[in-house]
């Protein structure tokens, strides 16, 4: 594992010792069905950083895909993006923190997907682990095909070596959703010291996509290095989710909530706000501030 950090972070929007830390997902959490923020969202961000509350996006995508969603002045401070493999300081621009996989690390999870004839791809470091080469086992996985169709130009086949490659952010696998259970067990089995992730396709709603990274990346081991850096408090941090890839973020915050169109389980197990097209960031930070200060928005 290859950690790169920059621990020159920024200090809270108004100056001084951050309140606390509002973490929430992008896709399916701040994102609506349309690509777009609701305004009721937006403003109570902007509420969040007048209160001296560091405002973080924690999202399965890379920095090159987060930076598709075409939303001026954003009103947040950081990104966690890649799954935790990466954070950005938004208004700076900066990458402060990066993880990757080491060549030999690379080379034993291949072998593992390999030998599950699973279809997969391995993604390039940061900044570039939006470029990578793909495997394909089995003809006819449609959200795997989709998949390197909208990547198209930043793909490339892997021979059957993959020594070669180099180090990697991390490896994706596309299984179809009837095969899903029992193909994660298995993966988890077989690389315990690995950092593997379970992700509902946003492509298709249905497959799921097996992540491996460094066991130092999760969303929640990295909302915790930003934490410490910038010196707040586990009480005052808050997340916000939709899907089973902010399970271990959701059950590490002081305070979780999931939005509407989360999952039945994950609804069972955390506090439930109206849905990411219905302003549910909003009402999450509504109610924690309430919860926190007897302050509402």
């Amino acid at each position: 594992m290859i950690i790169s950090i920059n621990h020159q972070l920024a200090e809270a929007p108004q100056g001084g010792q951050p309140r606390g830390l509002f973490i929430m997902d992008l896709d399916g959490t701040l994102l609506r069905s349309d690509r777009t923020i609701s305004s009721i969202d937006l403003d109570a961000l902007e509420q969040l950083g007048k209160l001296g509350i560091i405002r973080t996006i924690a999202t399965g995508r890379s920095l090159y895909s987060f930076k598709t969603i075409e939303i001026e002045d954003l009103p947040i401070d950081f990104v966690i993006f890649s799954m935790g493999a990466g954070v950005q300081h938004h208004a700076g621009d900066k990458i402060v923190r990066k993880v990757s996989l080491e060549p030999q690390e690379v080379k034993r999870a291949c072998n593992i997907l390999k030998s599950q004839r699973l279809d997969f791809m391995i993604h390039k470091t940061i900044p570039d682990n939006h470029m990578f080469g793909y495997f394909r086992s089995n003809p006819g996985n449609a959200d795997f095909e989709r998949r390197l169709q909208l990547y198209r130009q930043f793909a490339v086949p892997l021979n059957e070596v993959t020594d070669g490659f180099g180090p990697a952010t991390q490896l994706l696998a596309v299984v179809p959703a009837n095969d899903s259970h029992a193909v994660l067990e298995k993966v988890r089995s077989e690389l315990p010291d690995y950092s593997v992730i379970r992700t509902t396709s946003p492509l298709d709603g249905k497959a799921t996509w097996i992540e491996i990274f460094p066991s130092a990346v999760s969303k929640s081991q990295t909302s915790a290095w930003l934490a410490e850096e910038l010196k707040i408090d586990k009480r005052d941090i808050v997340s916000v989710g939709n899907d089973y890839n902010d399970l271990d973020l959701l059950e590490w915050t002081a305070s979780s909530y999931v939005v509407d169109n989360a999952p039945a389980d994950l609804k069972n197990r955390f506090v439930g706000v109206a849905s990411h097209n219905d302003g549910g960031v909003a009402e999450a930070a509504g109610r924690w501030l309430a919860e926190q200060s007897n302050t509402s928005i």
